[in-house]
């Protein structure tokens, strides 16, 4: 009976070396990871669901065959668990409290440089006059968004962001909210600029606490939510917008829908194309506001 000769496995004879543990370089082993493929000892291999592991791997992807990050806890709209989940209105309270605090105490050139203004009140101004949006100075659609002259417009703007942003933070996540923030006030000043007369300032928070209250709304409708508290505290702030003078209702209008909108892109994005839906809804608004923006400062020049 014929019989076929023993396989060569690399023994002390043959010309090639016996692969070793990659942790333990004496050990002599014949098993490999099934992700890295490094060579493992018993001592080092960690049954899996197909084949063995190393510990490295094992720690690297909890034992799954998959990236760390597929396991990490997420929120209603996808985001990351954070520790601190107020950590981003803090943040933005802060910085609206810190401008707060540096106008009242520098000279009134600072409030003029930062208001959101159309056009130079002056249609002719003189060199070093105040200037606005349409002559270039688009910046002043982002710094009026955190600017405050009086006390109670600071104290509603900053208790209705404390409010409002902390639980939207926490279901949305950092890095969604705060995109839903900054767009809200930047649509909020961009229909202002498009509306109100050139050479009419506004400053304020309240286009981006309004789209906090547009996207509390469609959360507490998406998780079925008894929505009649959040909907009558925006029914009061809604009549005294329309009702009490000196308000810019165009930047509280401007503000809630693009908060709304964004809002529904992020919590009813499907699973699998979550993150893709999210990022189109936020480029179209902001391409809205852009296109609004660039309209008004042609019309205007």
């Amino acid at each position: 009976m014929d019989q076929q000769p023993p396989t060569d496995r690399g023994g002390p004879e043959s010309g090639e070396a016996v692969p070793t543990c990659y942790r333990h370089p004496g050990r002599e082993t014949g098993i490999s990871c099934t992700r890295c493929e490094r060579p493992i000892c018993t001592e080092c291999m960690v049954s899996a669901s197909v084949g063995f592991q190393c510990p490295d791997c094992v720690r690297q992807g909890s034992g799954t065959g998959h990236h760390p990050s597929a396991s990490t806890p997420r929120t209603l709209a996808g985001g990351t668990l954070a520790a601190d989940p107020r950590l981003v209105t803090k943040i933005l309270l802060g910085i609206n409290l810190a401008v707060f605090i540096l106008v009242a105490v520098a000279p009134e050139s600072l409030l003029d440089d930062l208001v959101l203004l159309g056009r130079a009140w002056d249609p002719t101004p003189p060199p070093g006059s105040v200037e606005g949006v349409a002559e270039g100075q688009w910046y002043r659609l982002v710094t009026s968004m955190f600017l405050h002259q009086e006390v109670w417009h600071i104290g509603f703007n900053m208790l209705g962001l404390w409010w409002l942003g902390g639980p939207l933070e926490a279901a949305l996540g950092r890095v969604r909210y705060l995109s839903l923030y900054l767009l809200s006030g930047l649509a909020g000043n961009a229909l202002m600029y498009l509306i109100a007369a050139p050479n009419q300032p506004s400053l304020g928070a309240s286009g981006a606490v309004f789209g906090l209250f547009g996207a509390t709304a469609v959360l507490m409708r998406r998780m079925n939510y008894d929505m009649r508290p959040v909907l009558v505290l925006l029914a009061i702030n809604l009549v005294f917008t329309f009702t009490m003078g000196g308000i810019a209702w165009q930047a509280h209008v401007g503000g809630l829908v693009a908060g709304a909108l964004i809002a529904v892109g992020m919590v009813h994005a499907p699973r699998g194309r979550r993150t893709a839906v999210q990022a189109g809804t936020c480029a179209l608004v902001l391409l809205a506001c852009v296109a609004v923006i660039v309209a008004r400062t042609m019309s205007l020049s």
